[in-house]
């Protein structure tokens, strides 16, 4: 993005502003397509999600299992971009390059655990419940 298309996003509003920012997201869901895990994630989670809908038994526990699954992708997305901005930076090794890379690696090893937890719960719960 060139420096007057960051000013003219700035300067819009009301539905303009929220109609580009639309448009921005949806090349940030392209892009991060082009990321495998990423690409991974996304083909689980269309397996997760709908099911969510038979394993949870009210709102709050289908909440919980599509937001499990949602989290890990954001998180991906935030750790592309880290990445990314690293990169852009410069290929050399560097201590805080490796550190930030690090970090967000860890936060989707985190977001990963988290959406298990969630759904090996669930998945216990619902054959607990059956016997």
């Amino acid at each position: 993005m060139t420096t007057q298309e960051t000013q003219e996003q700035k300067s819009r509003r009301g539905l303009s502003r929220i109609w580009h920012a639309l448009g921005f997201s949806i090349e940030g869901l392209k892009a991060g397509w082009f990321e495998t895990a990423f690409r991974q994630e996304s083909l689980i989670a269309l397996v997760l999600i709908p099911s969510a809908f038979y394993l949870g038994h009210n709102w709050v526990e289908v909440a919980l299992l599509i937001g499990s699954v949602l989290l890990v992708m954001v998180v991906e997305l935030l750790n592309t971009a880290i990445e990314s901005a690293i990169d852009r930076v410069g290929v050399d090794w560097h201590a805080l390059s490796k550190r930030a890379k690090d970090l967000g690696s860890a936060a989707v090893l985190l977001a990963l655990l988290l959406c298990m937890g969630v759904w090996l719960s669930a998945l216990w719960h619902a054959s607990f419940w059956l016997h």
